[in-house]
């Protein structure tokens, strides 16, 4: 009897060491992104709470080219022979790509594997948790913004076309197509280009289509109405003189913005109007933001003609990572802590991902110091609870970015809108040879 005892509490005690040794957390946080803007959320809101013992390693690759997907790739690929501290333990995704992941064994369940709850999660926006629940219904990422845009407009140019800088106001003058087309002939005619370039408004054309860019049961590529009409305004824009020709991100896009640009405004969502498009307004990008460097401030923001959303940051845990208490933590704390969401929002400006707090923000006195004081976070309320990404699909992000790259021939002249399209196409089956025209 004494044996049997003492053979169960040895099997007992084994059995507890395992667990702890399954349990041990690694000492290297291996995180991969393609820019800056979750290093400075992670930095300023989370950093104080990592173990003094843990050391972050930041793998950093841009995303032009797919040149950060195929760094991720390769990595996840070797990730189960690779070494503990050489693990991928988060990696984050963007919504152009995101099925991508989310279909796969790569990425932790963020409810069973890393344990957050229903009740963790429940003011986060729907269509952000929809975007990362995979066929079984598993959610596999989570974000700490929503990203419902408007048009950021220059304040002192609305006063010379339009006769005042009132957000209400110039969300009127600009509330459908047509009167946004009225508008920019108005600013043509007083110097001023509406938008910066052919992509301005791409996305807003893009975020409302109807139909995905690829029929599953035909992998027949489909082109909905949504995305013709941009290039039809954008044609017109171009030979009108209502944009300065300028590609998005370009040098010669940022710099309408500038004290001495000629921009109108720029279409945005809440990341873009402080992480993006502020910087760019400065005189001087090391002096301060404030009101006389450069344009900083001279900005206000309303709807627009179209609500639409743009992109959006998933974190992801990876499957394999000895880190999963740590990133179960990171993923409460940047995305489902209201008080923290309260914060990057206003500290930071982003749109958080949480319906109460968001509500708070806009009922609060806060003041955006880039958009003249304005608090615009109202104007985004209503537009992020009717997000729909239903039409969202794998092969997105090459469709977006191939079909501005082809168009961008056509607006400016070298080629035809048909050999556009035939170069369109062309690229696309180059990169997706199961797809057909």
């Amino acid at each position: 009897m004494k044996k049997t005892l003492v053979a169960a509490l040895a099997l007992a005690a084994l059995a507890v060491n395992f667990a702890m040794a399954a349990k041990k957390q690694g000492k290297v946080l291996n995180i991969y992104c393609w820019n800056e803007e979750f290093q400075s959320r992670f930095n300023d809101y989370y950093a104080s709470k990592l173990p003094s013992d843990i050391k972050v390693n930041w793998v950093i690759t841009p995303n032009q080219g797919g040149a950060y997907q195929d760094k991720l790739d390769e990595a996840l690929l070797r990730q189960k022979k690779a070494k503990a501290d050489d693990k991928v333990d988060i990696f984050l995704v963007e919504a152009d790509y995101a099925l991508k992941y989310v279909d796969t064994s790569y990425t932790l369940n963020v409810k069973k594997d890393v344990g957050l709850t229903d009740a963790d999660l429940a003011q986060q926006y729907k269509y952000t948790k929809d975007i990362m629940t995979d066929s079984k219904g598993n959610l596999k990422g989570v974000s700490w913004q929503a990203c419902p845009g408007g048009f950021i407009y220059r304040r002192s140019i609305a006063k010379d076309v339009l006769g005042t800088d009132d957000p209400v106001e110039v969300g009127k003058a600009l509330s459908n197509w047509d009167k946004f087309d009225d508008v920019a002939a108005k600013a043509k005619a007083k110097g001023y280009f509406m938008v910066s370039g052919f992509d301005d408004d791409f996305r807003v054309f893009s975020d409302n289509v109807k139909t995905p860019w690829v029929d599953k049961k035909t992998s027949k590529i489909q082109i909905d109405p949504q995305i013709r009409r941009w290039i039809k305004q954008t044609k017109e824009y171009t030979d009108k003189g209502y944009n300065n020709k300028a590609n998005l991100w370009s040098p010669e896009s940022f710099q309408g913005a500038a004290k001495s640009g000629k921009v109108f405004g720029y279409f945005g969502p809440a990341w873009f109007i402080d992480f993006c498009l502020a910087p760019a307004t400065l005189d001087n990008p090391n002096g301060a933001k404030a009101v006389g460097n450069g344009s900083y401030g001279d900005w206000a923001f309303c709807k627009g003609p179209q609500g639409f959303s743009w992109g959006g940051t998933w974190i992801c845990g990876a499957a394999g990572s000895d880190n999963i208490d740590l990133i179960k933590d990171i993923m409460k704390t940047l995305t489902c802590d209201a008080n923290t969401m309260v914060k990057i929002a206003k500290e930071a400006g982003d749109f958080t991902n949480n319906e109460k707090a968001m509500a708070q923000v806009a009922n609060s006195s806060y003041q955006n110091p880039f958009l003249g004081g304005q608090n615009h976070m109202a104007f985004f309320l209503d537009s992020a609870k009717s997000i729909d990404k239903s039409t969202m699909s794998a092969y997105d992000q090459t469709m977006n970015e191939t079909i501005q790259s082809a168009m961008a021939d056509y607006f400016n002249g070298k080629v035809t809108e048909a050999q556009a399209w035939d170069n369109f196409y062309m690229s696309v089956i180059e990169k997706h040879p199961n797809l057909k025209k």
